[in-house]
């Protein structure tokens, strides 16, 4: 009998999960929750945090394995709830998935595990903050410590823009997730992300990837949730992967279990190559997006094995499989996007795409006409594989311009970096 399977989320990661998902022979139905336009035949119209619901229909359906896209359900215990009722579900608990949630946890887990990462302080009160970025001085990192969609950090290169953003994060927009602040040294080098399968004791990393966080060409702009992405860069070797699993992956792991707050699901490990060596810029509990995109291009293994392994803390006895290839993800964004954007603009796809191609929707919706329209701010995910990093660029921009998405905004140099590191 075939596994029935629900992914919870409406994202380009739900969309590539589910992408990759039925592509197992082991896969006899899936659901997306509540899913967008690229996934319209398995949604199903319950939100990604009404927990009640999911776990309703999760009971009523008979699912066999639930998957856990973003990181609010994860933060709310979507986990803890399934587990309570018996139900198969990939992720970390509540408990654990404060490694996201709470970025003074995860310092604090770091320095349990004595993972090398950027010196840093805590503050509930702005006024003693800003004295402090007095002492340190700029340029210096401030961090929302609770969840903001990617739009919780701020880097000052200046006084004023630091001291601005003790206010903006603590008294702003933020609410709740603001009220505490981390306040980080800057580190300088380039960034990279690994995201790790982990049963809650072995862990297996997945392939590299570097992503575009600012919303212009030559990172410049406001903050996102992310541009684009592109596997692997050139700068990575089997040598830094093991160190890094050596000396982030492992220890954090292994710290978690003794506190009794075991992580299962993906720990996503965002790392800066410091000329001291790595270092950890934040951790995440779940598949990121749009990194998601292109390691899914690149997965050769079956996933569902994958994730069934980790729900087993069977993961010693996976062997993954990679593409050889580069993959590249341009994310097509709303005109507008990060900030005021509209929606409702109606989008053209080609009628088919080759086998190393793929377009990933995130914030998209169909009419009741059926008409593809966008209803967000990162649009589509345009990826394409291909045997190196000039032809893998080459193929996802030419997929762009056969896309009609008037006025959709994008970066043309996603990728550029790994061309001239």
């Amino acid at each position: 009998m075939g596994k029935k399977v629900l992914i919870v989320g409406s994202g380009g990661r739900e969309h590539a999960l589910a992408w990759k998902l039925t592509q197992s022979p082991d896969v006899e139905q899936i659901y997306v929750a509540p899913g967008n336009a690229g996934t319209l035949g398995w949604n199903v119209n319950i939100m990604a945090n009404d927990i009640s619901s999911l776990l309703a229909f999760a009971e009523e359906k008979a699912i066999d394995l639930t998957v856990v896209g973003p990181e609010e359900p994860l933060t709310l215990g979507i986990v803890d709830a399934f587990q309570a009722k018996g139900l198969r579900i990939f992720g970390p608990s509540r408990a654990a998935a404060r490694l996201e949630g709470s970025k003074s946890f995860a310092k604090e887990i770091m320095h349990a595990a004595n993972v090398p990462t950027a010196r840093w302080e805590v503050f509930q009160d702005s006024q003693r903050a800003k004295l402090y970025i007095q002492q340190i001085g700029v340029p210096c990192v401030l961090k929302a410590d609770g969840l903001a969609a990617g739009k919780g950090v701020i880097i000052a290169e200046d006084l004023e823009t630091a001291l601005q953003a003790v206010d903006e994060i603590m008294e702003g927009a933020l609410k709740s997730s603001g009220k505490t602040l981390v306040v980080e040294e800057f580190l300088t080098g380039p960034e990279v992300s690994l995201l790790c399968f982990t049963d809650g004791e072995n862990a297996v990393p997945m392939v590299p990837v570097q992503d575009h966080k600012r919303a212009l060409d030559g990172d410049q702009g406001l903050n996102t949730g992310g541009m684009g992405t592109y596997t692997p860069p050139p700068f990575w070797t089997p040598e830094l992967e093991q160190q890094v699993m050596q000396e982030v992956v492992q220890p954090t792991l292994k710290v978690m279990q003794e506190r009794g707050e075991t992580f299962q699901g993906v720990l996503f490990v965002g790392l800066m190559l410091t000329p001291e060596g790595p270092k950890v810029l934040e951790f995440n509990a779940r598949f990121g997006d749009p990194e998601t995109q292109v390691v899914m291009l690149r997965m050769e293994s079956d996933l569902l094995s994958v994730l069934w392994a980790c729900t087993e803390g069977t993961l010693q006895d996976v062997q993954l499989k990679w593409s050889e290839d580069t993959a590249v993800c341009v994310v097509l964004a709303s005109p507008g996007y990060p900030q005021a954007y509209t929606k409702g603009i109606s989008i053209h796809l080609p009628s088919q795409v080759q086998d190393n191609y793929a377009i990933f929707h995130a914030g998209t919706a169909a009419t009741n006409g059926g008409q593809l329209v966008n209803s967000g701010g990162r649009v589509l995910g345009v990826s394409a594989k291909a045997p190196n990093l000039v032809k893998a660029r080459e193929a996802a921009y030419q997929l762009v311009e056969s896309i009609d998405f008037p006025q959709a905004h994008y970066r043309y140099d996603i990728g550029i970096k790994g061309l001239t590191n």
